[in-house]
C-alpha cells in the first residue's frame, strides 16, 4: 500500500513539475500596441488569432453580433487625453474596444467593461460611443489580426483593424491646437526658452507663420552654429515668400554642416531648396 501512494505521489511530482516547465504556443497569442499621440498616447491590449484555413467574417465571426474584436478578453484601448474617435468625443481612459461586424459596414463600440472576458457580460448600458465605419477590402488574406495606429500627425491618426480581406479604418483626432498654442506661449516665458521647439510646431503645422518666423531668429541668436535651425530657418522664409532670406538661410546650413555627420543629408536637402528658388 505505502509503495502504491509513493509511486502516485511521484507522478504527482513530476507530472506538476512538468506542467510548470511546458509553454506551448498560444493560438491567439496577446499583443499590447503603445503609440505616442499628440501629447499623450494610446495603448491597445488585444489577442490576435489567426484564419488557420478558416472563413473568418461571416461564419467564425458572425455578422450582426457583437464580437470582441479578437480573441480571448475583450479588447482593450486607453487613451492619455480626450480625443475625437470617429467622430465622438471620448474622454481620457481605457475601455473595451468592441465591434459589430457588417458585410458593408462595422458598429465601433466603447464600453466601460474592461474586465469582460470576451463578450460575457457586454452590457449596452456600460456603453461610452457608438459610431459607424466603413469596410475596406483587399483581394490578399491578412492571416493574423492585426490592429496598428497609422496615419499619424500632429493631431491626427487612424486606427486599423486589417484581418481576412477586410480592413476597418477608425478616424482619430485630438483637439490639441488651442491648448498647445497656449502651452507654447506659458514656456517662452521659462529660463530655458524653447524657441526651436516652438518655431518647429508652428511650422509643421502650417499656423502662424510670423511666430514661426520670430522664434526661428530667437533660436539663432542663442545658437548661431546649429545648422539644422538654419534649414528650418530656410523652409520657412521659402513658405513665406522670402526668397533672398531662405536662400541666404540654406547657405549658412551648408556651411554650418560641413565636417559633421549630418554634411551630406544637409548639403543635399538645403541645395534643394536653393535650386527649387533660383528656378
Amino acid at each position: 500500500m505505502k509503495h502504491i501512494l509513493f509511486s502516485l505521489l511521484f507522478i504527482a511530482t513530476v507530472s506538476a513539475s512538468w506542467g510548470q516547465e511546458l509553454k506551448l504556443p498560444a493560438l491567439s497569442p496577446n499583443a499590447k500596441l503603445s503609440q505616442d499621440f499628440s501629447t499623450s498616447s494610446i495603448e491597445i491590449a488585444y489577442s490576435r488569432p489567426s484564419m488557420r484555413g478558416r472563413k473568418i467574417f461571416g461564419e467564425l465571426v458572425p455578422f450582426g453580433k457583437v464580437w470582441r474584436t479578437g480573441a480571448n478578453a475583450a479588447t482593450k484601448i486607453k487613451i492619455g487625453e480626450e480625443l475625437e474617435i470617429g467622430g465622438q468625443i471620448i474622454k481620457a481612459g481605457e475601455y473595451a474596444l468592441y465591434t459589430i461586424p457588417g458585410q458593408e459596414e462595422w458598429e465601433i463600440i466603447l464600453n466601460k467593461g474592461v474586465g469582460n472576458w470576451g463578450a460575457d457580460g457586454y452590457n449596452t448600458t456600460d456603453d461610452v460611443a457608438r459610431f459607424k465605419v466603413k469596410t475596406h477590402m483587399s483581394d490578399k488574406n491578412v492571416q493574423t489580426f492585426t490592429i496598428v495606429i497609422a496615419s499619424i500627425t500632429n493631431n491626427s491618426c487612424k486606427l486599423e483593424m486589417c484581418w481576412e480581406k477586410t480592413k476597418i479604418i477608425i478616424p482619430i483626432v485630438a483637439h490639441n491646437e488651442e491648448r498647445l498654442n497656449t502651452s507654447i506661449d506659458k514656456a517662452i516665458t521659462n529660463p530655458q526658452i524653447p524657441y526651436f521647439q516652438a518655431a518647429s510646431y508652428y511650422y509643421e503645422t502650417d499656423q502662424n507663420p510670423e511666430k514661426s518666423r520670430i522664434y526661428i531668429d530667437k533660436a539663432l541668436e542663442q545658437n548661431p552654429k546649429a545648422f539644422y535651425m538654419w534649414y528650418l530657418k530656410a523652409k520657412i522664409e521659402k513658405r513665406a515668400g522670402h526668397k533672398k532670406e531662405a536662400i541666404e538661410a540654406a547657405k549658412k546650413s551648408i556651411e554650418a554642416a560641413k565636417g559633421s555627420s549630418f554634411e551630406d543629408e544637409y548639403i543635399r536637402n538645403n541645395q534643394k531648396i536653393i535650386n527649387e528658388l533660383n528656378k
